[in-house]
Parts: structure tokens; sequence; C-alpha cells
């Protein structure tokens, strides 16, 4: 094999496509905006082209044609399954590491899919148009996007009343994120599994699956721990699932690697039924790659060359179990909202059976303009057991410091008696209680204040009180960006250098980097912030009335103006941030007296939005 092959895409997708085409003699191409321009997928590759988006078609394959490219990946998220790409591609005289678009077509419009999955026999939920009668739908309902996926979309109806403006912000969603607004309807199954089949198939006729993945352990339908194989499957249902998956391949004509997603029916999984096909490359196929020891870029790559698959389906075995944790930049115990900040440390985790596909590097900025998804942390090992206790110990030795993430999040899910016993389902992850804690307050405090104590005695600083004094330290102290209450620290532990940004306080190793004012503090996958107190209280009153922005993003709707009365519950502002569309709702009834932005405003976190006047 050989040529060059360009990378449409950022993040650690670019990297990993990146090490497996640098691997097979290709030359890298990477592009990147003006935000990307000092990310590590652009230093890796072997040419870095700047665009000013990646969502455009036509940039993208002029980028492609202008670094002699001979082939394109394009990755998963952005234009992956959009097959006017594949034919751009195709016009430009370039190899799309694809499906054809005529494949796209069949099953990346997931109505159109269904139909052909039916008609080779498999299951499928009724849909529904919601532009038909509904009158007689049966609700819960689920309105999703009928292109693209990654839960954008999508949204859980469960009254006929919430149906119309459900349906308006799927449509919204999807047109920003797929370029098409069509949405459809279907059952909401409660008490489900999702379980997908990763299929590969060349164009000499050959189509396998290399095994199931478990996917149910999900966030406002976006996937946050995936495994496999699924600890639900057994061989026979396994084959059921896999010749299913093959005989929709070959009914749409298609080519490279894809998935076969389906609902399983949480109290008796063999009864299931087929909800999508994703035409590209998963996030979470590293745990494929993991049980079956194969290439799922290096196969994608070869296929899309011409080369026959170089295995029949009698040559896939799959052997232990993988687990991946999705590490995103998201406040888990505030719903999930995004978070954004600049890296000020990072620090991998090492181990056996531990891999990392990483986008980030320390000095990188997450803003709320791309997908939040930071780091994959993935763990293999001979029995499940084995492989979580394997990526509970790489999540404690994961350190991201300077944005809110999920890592410890990601711990407490992994020890939670549903994901041990393997007896979870698509709804467990919104019933678990809050994180549990990897320190306290007091720890923190004092771990925060010995470390300062050292730093300013090594400067010779005595901006804060050495070890030696008797007089307290005084700190406030910030848990995932909210403010706690102040905490005064009479004697820290003395703490002792370990390298350049960890230390070791009271028994265990902590990584603390200065950043300003600001202490960046964390251990065993928490992190913290420490900042010098102020004197009075830490906590500004806010009045019941006053709307503030619960996360970074852009205002996308303001459908009230000053002078309108609102209900409680009513929506008031519409905020988008990193696939996640917020609405800000009024606390009470009364009148909307200020409105401070409009629509299109990119907006920080606790900034003033608007005023109701409440009633009463």
């Amino acid at each position: 094999m050989q040529g060059s092959v360009l990378i449409a895409n950022r993040g650690e997708i670019a990297r990993r496509v990146i090490r497996t085409a640098t691997g097979l003699g290709l030359r890298t191409i990477a592009i990147y905006t003006d935000l990307d321009a000092g990310a590590p997928h652009v230093r890796e590759a072997d040419l870095a082209v700047c665009v000013d988006s990646y969502l455009s078609i036509d940039e993208v394959v002029a980028a492609a044609v202008a670094s002699g490219a001979g082939a394109l990946h394009p990755g998963y998220g952005f234009l992956s399954e959009r097959a006017d790409l594949a034919r751009a591609c195709a016009a430009a005289g370039i190899v799309f590491v694809g499906p054809s678009p005529e494949a796209i077509d069949a099953v990346g419009d997931k109505v159109r899919a269904k139909a052909t999955a039916a008609a080779v026999g498999l299951p499928v939920l009724a849909t529904t148009s919601p532009d038909d009668d509904v009158s007689a739908l049966v609700f819960p309902v689920l309105v999703k996007a009928a292109a693209g996926g990654g839960g954008r979309g999508m949204r859980v109806v469960e009254q006929p009343e919430d149906l119309p403006a459900a349906v308006a912000a799927a449509r919204r969603e999807a047109l920003a994120g797929f370029g098409d607004a069509t949405v459809f309807l279907e059952p909401y199954v409660r008490a489900s599994r999702h379980v997908e089949v990763q299929v590969i198939a060349d164009r000499h006729g050959a189509v396998l699956h290399l095994g199931e993945r478990e996917c149910s352990l999900q966030r406002r339908h976006q996937k946050v721990v995936e495994e496999a194989p699924s600890p639900v499957v057994d061989p026979p249902l396994r084959e059921r699932l896999g010749q299913s998956a093959c005989a929709l391949a070959r009914a749409a004509g298609y080519e490279g690697a894809g998935t076969v997603e389906f609902l399983l029916d949480a109290a008796d999984p063999s009864r299931f039924w087929f909800l999508e096909m994703n035409a590209r490359l998963q996030v979470e196929h590293p745990v494929t790659e993991l049980v079956t020891g194969l290439d799922l870029v290096e196969l994608q790559l070869r296929v899309a060359f011409g080369e026959p698959l170089p295995l029949a389906q009698a040559d896939v075995v799959l052997s232990g179990w993988a687990v991946e944790a999705r590490v995103v930049a998201e406040d888990a115990a505030a719903g999930y909202l995004p978070a954004i900040g600049t890296v000020v440390a990072y620090r991998e985790p090492a181990g056996v059976g531990v891999r990392v596909d990483s986008g980030i590097e320390r000095g990188s900025v997450v803003t709320t303009a791309y997908d939040s998804l930071l780091a994959k942390v993935v763990a293999h090992g001979p029995t499940r057991a084995v492989a979580l206790a394997r990526l509970d110990r790489a999540l404690a030795g994961t350190t991201i410091l300077g944005v809110t993430t999920t890592v410890a999040h990601l711990r407490s899910v992994l020890a939670s008696d549903e994901v041990r016993t393997a007896t979870f389902d698509t709804g467990t992850l919104g019933r678990l209680p809050d994180s549990l804690p990897v320190a306290s307050n007091e720890e923190v405090a004092g771990a925060g204040a010995a470390v300062l104590a050292l730093l300013a005695h090594e400067a010779g600083n005595d901006g804060w009180r050495h070890a030696g004094d008797r007089a307290p330290y005084r700190f406030r102290l910030a848990v995932d960006g909210g403010v706690g209450a102040d905490l005064l620290v009479a004697h820290g532990e003395r703490a002792c250098r370990v390298d350049e940004e960890r230390y070791r306080v009271a028994g265990r190793t902590w990584t603390a980097v200065q950043a300003g004012d600001d202490l960046h503090l964390g251990v065993d996958g928490g992190a913290w912030v420490i900042s010098r107190s102020l004197a009075g209280s830490t906590t500004r009153a806010v009045a019941s009335g006053d709307l503030r922005a619960p996360m970074p993003g852009v205002v996308l709707l303001v459908p009230v103006a000053v002078g309108d009365r609102v209900r409680a519950g009513e929506t008031v502002l519409v905020i988008e941030s990193m696939k996640l569309e917020l609405a800000v709702t009024a606390p009470a009834d009364g009148v909307v007296t200020v409105v401070h932005v409009s629509v299109g405003e990119t907006v920080s976190r606790d900034q003033p939005l608007a005023h109701v006047e409440v009633e009463g």
C-alpha cells in the first residue's frame, strides 16, 4: 500500500487514523481550523492544511486535491456519513475510505434503513412521521433524526402536549449537526439494552461480523461506557445478531467498516429490534480491536484501496473482555453540562492491558466549538472482572487538570452494583446516585496547604504561610467549578516533591499545578481548584427571577420579549453547546423585564441572560 491519505477530522480519531496509516507507509495529511492550529493531530501528520470548517465538503475536498491526497478518511462525526462527500471524492478522483454514496444513502437515512432491514427479515420498531396524524400514538415515543447519530436530534416525549416542542428542537439539532432536519417517531422502549454489531465488507463479496459491543450505559442517548462482548449475549444470540447485521450490509451493497445497532429487551435479550446502521467507524471501535486482535482502521484502508479482506468469518475469534470509558469535558454532577478551559496538566495511565486514545495534551484549549470527547481509556483482560478492575485503576491514574471532566464520575459508574453485575439497561445512568468522592474537601484543603507551603518555601515567597507557621491557612475551595465554603487549615501535612508536578502528601500522590492565583489539584481521577480566600461570604445572592447561563455556549433561541408574561417552566431562552441544546426556563409565573442577550451571541457560564419579575 502506498500513497497518501487526508484525515477529514480532528482530535483523538484523527490521531488514531494517523497512527495506523503511518504504520502502513502512507503519507498522512491533516486538516485544521484556526482553533486547532496547535492541536496534536496537526503536528503528528506529515502535512497539515488549514480550513475554515470541518463541515465544508468543498473545502475538505479542495484540501485533499491541493495536498495530493490519494484517499480521504472521514473518521466519525462531521462529514463521515454524508453521501455528498463520497460523491465529491469520486468526482475528484480521490478514494473515499468508507462505503459508496449509494450505500450511505441506503443506510444513512434511518427510515429507509428500517425498510431495508424489514425486507431482509429483521424485526423493526414502527415509525411515524410527526407530520402525519399522531392522535393514535401510544406514549412515550422517541423523536429521532433521520440522518446522523451520536444522540443528536433525539428526544423522549412522555406526553402528547410535549411533542411539538420536542420535534422542533430535534429538527434544529439535526439540521445543525447533519444538514438534514428530517425526524421521525418510534415507540420508546424503557427497559432495553443497546447492543451493536461491527461489520466489515470488501468489494469482492465478503461480509463479516466481528462480534458485538454493549453500549447501554448512556446519558442523553450518548454512550459513556462500552464493552465487548456483551454480558447478555450468548453464542446463539451472537450468531443471530451477526447474521442479521451481515444480511443488512449485503442488501445495502455495503463496503468498509460499519455498525448495525439493535435494541434488546432487557428482560429477554433474545427479543430484539433493528435500530439503525452507522456507515462509519464508531467511537467505541477499540473494544472490538482488543478482543479480536484486528486493526479496524487498517482493514478500512485496505478495503478502500481494493484489497480483499485477509480473513474469513471462521477466523474471527473473541479473546477476553474489553471495556472503554469516554472521558469528556462535562460536569457530571451538574447534569453533564459542557465544561471549558485550558488543560494545565495531563497524565495518561499505564498498565497491563491499558490503551488510551486521546486528542489533548498539556496546553490544549477546550471550547464549546467541538465535541466534548477528550480521550478514551480502554482496558482489556481475560475476564470481565479483570477488565473492569484494570479500567478503574487506569482511570485512577488519569490526570486532567484545568477543565472539568468525567474521570472521577466514570470510576463511580464502574463501582456501581448494576455495572459490576451487568444488570444495567439504557436508563441506568439516570438512576445512579451522584459520584462517589475520591477525596474529602478537608483532604483536598490539607494537600493544597502542604503543596502551597512547599512551593512558597522553595520560592522564598511569604505570600502563602510556611508549614512551620502557627497561623492557619485560609482557602476557598472550588470543587468542579462550584464555589464551596471557606476552609481554615491550621497545619497542612508536609509535602514531598515526587517530580515536577507530583507531590506526596499523607500517603497519597497528588498532581498540583499553579495557574495564576489558583492551585489545580488532582488525585485518583478527581480534580479540584484551590484559590486564595476572599474576606466575607463567597456566595453571591441571586434574585429568584434572574436567569443565568447554566453552561457556556451560543444562544440559539429567544422566544420571548420584554413585557411577555411567562408561566413557571416556560422556555425563556435556548442555549446550544457541544451537541447539547438546553432550555432556560422561568422559575415561576411572572413578566420578562430584561433580556440581556440575543440569538447567536456566545455566553459564558453564569452570565446573566434575562430577568423574570416573579408574581406574588
